[in-house]
């Protein structure tokens, strides 16, 4: 047998990308109707895949429709649906319809945008769309390119959060010499997401020197700044070298905000880079009833945000603003022969490439663009505004019913809660509680521990989340709970 004649193979082929992508679509538009049947957190068992695709890849080519059938029969079951409207874990990933066609207008463009002349439009788009995010958000004037700030799109927090520190490490060890690394301290709480601590690694800073602060979960506010003081001193006295604070609206185990005034005024008073992380509840900030949260923003050296997380963009989308942008082209730049040209040279134009860990980029802001643009500020907070209302709703249920405890106080659409424990014994029931609801497939969330309580964390925010699903869940916890506490207390 021989192969086809190499005639014949067309990759980019218009006429048959006009017959497939009405076939994709239709496929794409079936798994949302049909999203609901789905079990929200994937049944298999590990390995399910590799027993049921061939042990190569295929010598001829197959039909889209035939690839597609195993996606349906193979692929689907596999996946935890992470738009499913039933789905209450971690922090949640938006999708939406410009969203959808954003990505796909990125993907046939396929721009590769790492600096100005490799494609002006990516990179000017990208800086008008970071500012009029800035503006949404209302953040301060400094973070904006206009106001001598300016913001980037990356994938993750977690590369927003090694682009900043690398900057302020390389800031730093230009004053006190390369040698002095080890030196370099970084302060958190124990409420910072665990992405701080990698990435210090990532940077060099030795894991001996990231401070983690105990904090009460009770509180609203997180890491507190006397705290912070007492340890930056101590460090002083032992010659080494206050670096970063990471702090954080929003963290994720209970939603709680640090105090940014105070913190901001510390990082000031010591020469300490600032970093707030607001991954997830930073779209608040576009509404004027959150805005006690973020004051003294101002006071910060770095800010970001996940648009995919709750602003409808799909994932990746990550929001990095900086006040400094010299800080990190600083320390992230390249200047290989093969990528100067006029423009770079004449220092007229942004090259991203120096704002980012890697140098290839996606074109991310066509995709903000289009969901800023087919949306407009006004039903991006309704949505917000609406996730919220329903989380409120969840939180009184929960306060209705005297076997169950809200454990912290609700903070923006998440509510930490758990089955009241036997008097004077350990509480093993929400253990239960939580893989049989997850093992029901009928909804998904995640758990975290509050100052030695095993809590369960319901998170609002699935883009396709009404409030029948809200009830939904509601239900299928009280079922479960049924049996799990008259098996516990007899």
């Amino acid at each position: 047998m021989g192969g086809l004649p190499v005639s014949t193979f067309k990759p980019l082929d218009i006429n048959a990308l006009l017959e497939e992508i009405p076939v994709m679509t239709a496929f794409i538009a079936d798994y949302y109707k049909d999203i609901e049947t789905y079990p929200v957190r994937s049944q298999v068992e590990p390995g399910y895949l590799r027993r049921l695709l061939p042990d190569s890849a295929p010598r001829f080519p197959e039909p889209l429709t035939t690839i597609l059938d195993d996606v349906r029969n193979d692929i689907l079951p596999g996946l935890t649906h992470w738009l499913s409207p039933n789905f209450f874990a971690y922090f949640p990933g938006s999708a939406s319809n410009p969203g959808i066609l954003g990505e796909m207008l990125s993907a046939a463009l396929n721009v590769v945008g790492f600096n100005w002349i490799s494609s002006p439009a990516a990179t000017e788009l990208e800086m008008v769309v970071m500012d009029w995010m800035a503006k949404f958000l209302r953040l301060p004037r400094e973070f904006t390119f206009s106001g001598g700030g300016g913001g980037v799109l990356l994938g993750t927090t977690c590369e927003a959060i090694v682009c900043t520190m690398a900057a302020a490490r390389d800031a730093a060890l230009a004053r006190i010499g390369f040698e002095g690394i080890t030196k370099l301290v970084i302060y958190a709480s124990d409420q910072t997401h665990f992405a701080f601590q990698k990435a210090s690694k990532l940077v060099g800073i030795p894991p001996a020197n990231f401070r983690v602060i105990v904090t009460s979960t009770a509180s609203e506010h997180a890491l507190p700044p006397e705290s912070v003081r007492a340890a930056i001193d101590e460090d002083l006295a032992r010659g080494l070298v206050p670096l970063y604070i990471c702090a954080t609206v929003g963290t994720t185990a209970v939603g709680a905000v640090d105090p940014l005034a105070p913190l901001g005024d510390l990082a000031r008073e010591y020469g300490v880079w600032l970093h707030v992380d607001a991954a997830y509840a930073g779209a608040c900030a576009s509404c004027v009833e959150y805005g006690r949260y973020f004051e003294g923003l101002d006071r910060a050296d770095s800010f970001s945000t996940n648009c995919h997380k709750w602003l409808l963009s799909n994932l990746d989308c990550c929001c990095l603003w900086v006040k400094n942008p010299g800080s990190l082209v600083s320390s992230l730049s390249t200047d290989a022969e093969i990528l100067k040209n006029d423009a770079s040279e004449a220092k007229q134009v942004v090259d991203y490439k120096d704002w980012q860990i890697s140098l290839s980029r996606r074109f991310r802001a066509l995709k903000l663009w289009l969901v800023m643009r087919r949306f407009g500020a006004d039903n991006l907070m309704s949505h917000i505004r609406s996730d919220v209302e329903m989380a409120e709703q969840f939180e009184r249920m929960v306060e209705m019913d005297e076997r169950f405890e809200v454990v912290v106080p609700r903070r923006f659409a998440l509510v930490c809660f758990r089955l009241r424990p036997k008097k004077g014994g350990p509480c093993e029931m929400n253990r239960k509680l939580l893989e049989a609801v997850n093992a029901s497939g009928r909804a998904f969330m995640t758990h975290a521990v509050v100052e030695g309580k095993y809590v369960l964390r319901m998170v609002v925010g699935a883009t396709l989340t009404e409030e029948r699903h809200v009830y939904g869940t509601w239900k299928v916890i009280q079922d479960m709970a049924d049996g799990i506490v008259s098996e516990e207390y007899q």
